[in-house]
C-alpha cells in the first residue's frame, strides 16, 4: 500500500501540476503495473480519481485548517495533502492514524521530513473536526465549478441540478454491449464465466443487450473480450444506432412501419473513434450495410481498426479523415450519417473527472463554433430522405438544444420523433425529435441526442 500512495501522488502530480489528461495518466500507469493485487489497483484508481474529482472541496476544507493556503504549499505536499484529506472523508475504511502516518513518511521520503509536523497537524486537525465542516453553496458541497453549477440551475433548475451533481459523484459500472448475434446457449456461457470469475453483471433496465460488471479487473481480463462477444460503450451510445432506425431491412420511420428498401445501406460515422457506434451500425446491419468509420488522426482511426479486428466485422471501413473538408465523392450518398460531435464533456465528468477544471464558458463557445462548422459540411452527405443523428456527450444546451435548432434553420431536414425506437421509460421525452439524458437522472452518461431527416 505504500507504494500505492507513491504511485498515486505521481499521478497527482502529473495531472494537476503538468496538465496531463488524467484518463491517460491512469490507464499508462495500471498498465505499467498491470501485475500488482487487484486490490492496490482498485485502491490507487479510487484515490487518484476521487481526489480529482472532490478537488476543489478539498481545497476549501484544507484552506480552512491550514495556515498556508494551498496555493502555497509546495506541489508535492499540495497533492499529498489532497490525496490524504480524501482517505480521511471519503475512504471509511482506512483508520485516520494510518492516512497520517502514511502521509508523514511518504513527505520524509520526498524530501520534506521538515514538513512532517506541517502534514500531521493538519491532517489530525481536520480529522477531528470533520463533522464541523460545511459548505456555503453547492460549487463546494458538490466541487463543482460556480460558473457550471448556475448555467445547470439557469438551464435546468435547482431540483435537476442536485440530482445532475450527485449523479456526477456516484460510482459508475462499465456498461458494455454485448453481440446481439451470441446464442442464448453462448450468452448463458458467458454470463456463468462471469460468475466464475466474481464479476458482478446485472442487466441494464434500458436494452436487452447492454450489461453492467463491477469487481473486476480490467476489460481486457474479463472472458469473451479477445473473442470479441462484447465491446464497452455507454447505453447512450447504444441509443444512438437505436434511433438511427437502420437494420437489415433498411430504415425505418419508426411510425408508418414502411421502411425505406435499399440494397445495401450505406453509414457515415464522421467522429467515430474508438468506434462503438460504428460497431453497433455494423452488427445491426450485418451484410445488408456498409459502414465509413472516420476520425481526424491516425492515433485515434488505429483504435476504431483495433476494435474492428476484435469483434470481427467485415462491414466496416476505418479512415483517417478531417470531418471540417468536404467529402465530394460522399455527397447525397449516405442513408444514415452519425454526427457525433466533439463536444465539452460534461455529460462524462463522472468518468474524466479533471474536465471541469480545463472547460471554461470561452472553451464551450469555441466547441459550439466548431460543432457549426462540422454540421454545415456533414449534411451534404446525407441522401434526400436519409437521416442524421446528432450527439454530444455533454448537458450544455449551446452544444444540443439550441444547436438543433440553428441547424434546422439553415439546413433543408426536419426533426422526427425518437419514441417509436427508445426503451419504454424514455419514449415520452423523446416525442420532440431531441432527447437530453442526465447522469442521476437517468441511468446513463449526460448525453444528448436528436434524429432529423433531410428533406425531399
Amino acid at each position: 500500500m505504500e507504494n500505492s500512495r507513491e504511485l498515486i501522488l505521481d499521478m497527482l502530480m502529473e495531472i494537476l501540476e503538468k496538465g496531463t489528461y488524467s484518463h491517460l495518466v491512469i490507464r499508462d500507469v495500471l498498465d505499467k503495473y498491470n501485475y500488482i493485487d487487484h486490490r492496490d489497483k482498485a485502491f490507487i484508481k479510487r484515490v487518484t480519481e476521487g481526489t480529482l474529482e472532490r478537488k476543489l472541496q478539498i481545497d476549501f476544507i484544507l484552506d480552512r485548517f491550514s495556515k498556508v493556503p494551498v496555493s502555497k504549499m509546495k506541489p508535492l505536499i499540495r497533492n499529498l495533502m489532497r490525496m490524504s484529506v480524501y482517505q480521511l472523508l471519503f475512504m471509511d475504511s482506512i483508520p485516520d492514524s494510518a492516512v497520517c502516518n502514511e502521509a508523514v513518511k511518504l513527505a520524509g521520503k520526498r524530501g520534506f521530513r521538515g514538513l512532517s509536523g506541517f502534514v500531521n497537524g493538519v491532517l489530525r486537525n481536520i480529522a477531528r473536526n470533520r463533522h464541523k465542516i460545511d459548505y456555503p453553496n453547492l460549487s463546494l458541497r458538490y466541487s463543482m465549478p460556480e460558473w457550471l453549477v448556475k448555467m445547470w440551475s439557469n438551464a435546468y433548475g435547482e431540483e435537476k441540478t442536485h440530482c445532475i451533481l450527485e449523479g456526477l459523484l456516484e460510482e459508475h459500472p462499465v456498461t458494455i454491449r454485448l453481440k446481439e448475434s451470441l446464442s442464448s446457449a453462448q450468452k448463458e456461457d458467458w454470463l456463468k464465466a462471469l460468475e466464475r470469475e466474481k464479476v458482478k453483471v446485472s442487466s441494464h433496465p434500458y436494452l436487452p443487450y447492454a450489461y453492467q460488471v463491477e469487481n473486476t479487473e480490467g476489460i481486457r481480463n474479463l472472458p469473451g473480450y479477445e473473442e470479441g462477444c462484447f465491446a464497452v460503450q455507454d447505453v447512450s451510445s447504444m441509443l444512438v444506432t437505436e434511433v438511427a432506425g437502420a437494420g437489415k431491412e433498411g430504415i425505418s420511420d419508426g411510425q408508418t412501419g414502411d421502411d425505406k428498401r435499399v440494397t445495401r445501406l450505406l453509414v457515415v460515422d464522421v467522429c467515430a473513434a474508438p468506434g462503438g457506434k460504428s460497431l453497433h451500425m455494423a452488427e445491426k446491419l450485418g451484410e445488408c450495410g456498409e459502414i465509413h468509420s472516420r476520425d481526424l488522426t491516425e492515433h485515434k482511426v488505429s483504435l476504431i481498426r483495433d476494435n474492428i479486428e476484435r469483434m470481427g466485422y467485415k462491414n466496416i471501413t476505418a479512415e483517417v479523415f478531417d470531418a471540417s473538408i468536404t467529402d465530394e465523392s460522399l455527397i447525397e450518398k449516405a442513408d444514415v450519417v452519425l454526427a457525433d460531435l466533439p463536444c465539452s464533456g460534461l455529460g462524462i465528468m463522472g468518468k474524466k473527472r479533471d474536465i471541469k477544471y480545463r472547460i471554461t464558458p470561452e472553451t464551450l463557445k469555441e466547441l459550439e463554433g466548431l460543432q457549426r462548422q462540422l454540421l454545415h459540411v456533414v449534411w451534404q452527405y446525407v441522401k434526400p430522405g436519409g437521416v442524421l443523428i446528432y450527439s454530444t456527450c455533454t448537458i450544455n444546451p449551446g452544444e444540443n438544444q439550441e444547436m438543433v435548432r440553428w441547424f434546422l434553420k439553415e439546413h433543408p431536414f426536419t426533426l422526427e420523433s425518437l419514441a417509436p425506437f427508445l426503451p419504454e421509460m424514455l419514449q415520452e421525452e423523446g416525442m420532440e425529435g431531441m432527447l437530453q439524458l442526465f447522469p442521476g437522472i437517468h441511468e446513463t452518461d449526460g448525453f444528448f441526442l436528436a434524429r432529423m431527416r433531410r428533406k425531399g
